[in-house]
């Protein structure tokens, strides 16, 4: 495979993450740079954990994992969106701290979320015997990159919009999860 096509995969893959990253971005109210580190690298890791999974359950497990991982991302995307609008419609003097949370179990349903895709990335590696460890270098340097993009650039929108943001947070959410649910569907493609 190519490092053209490893790339572009690469960014294909960290799209769903970058809208998750403005996401989080909108709800922080007061940014740095360990924050926009912490949530990075959730994603990045996550990105190149999930094809080394896939790789490694190869031909054994690929119908359970093809046939699911589509229902898996979006139940958790839409639980997490359906969160997200709920707590839009909350006081923030009480809620501040759930809207900005980047807390282990938050990073990590989000993480493995938006990390499905490439799991299902991983495994077609294994069918087309290509090795798995630059791409997964190049996975996980787009994500941070592109998470830590995106954190920065939700946030700069989100002193301005505070509900509506989490509001549009949660719907971007859940229409990600139907996007990858109509994908695998087949009756959408991107």
């Amino acid at each position: 495979m190519e490092i053209l096509e490893i790339i572009f995969i690469a960014i294909g893959l960290a799209m769903d993450i970058f809208a998750v990253s403005v996401c989080k971005g909108l709800s922080i109210k007061k940014i740095d740079f360990k924050k926009v580190l912490i949530i990075a690298l959730y994603f990045a890791v996550f990105q190149a954990i999930m094809p080394i999974i896939g790789y490694l359950l190869g031909n054994a497990f690929t119908e359970i994992i093809q046939n699911t991982d589509h229902w898996i991302a979006f139940g958790l995307l839409i639980i997490i969106g359906i969160n997200m609008i709920k707590n839009s419609f909350t006081n923030k003097d009480e809620n501040e701290n759930k809207n900005s949370d980047i807390g282990f179990k938050t990073m990590i349903l989000l993480s493995i979320a938006t990390s499905i895709d490439a799991l299902a990335v991983g495994i077609t590696f294994a069918f087309l015997k290509t090795g798995i460890f630059f791409p997964i270098l190049i996975f996980g340097i787009v994500a941070l990159l592109l998470s830590s993009i995106g954190v920065v650039v939700g946030n700069k929108f989100g002193d301005k919009f505070q509900n509506r943001a989490e509001f549009t947070g949660g719907m971007i959410l859940i229409l990600i999860g139907v996007k990858i649910l109509l994908e695998h569907l087949e009756i959408i493609q991107f």
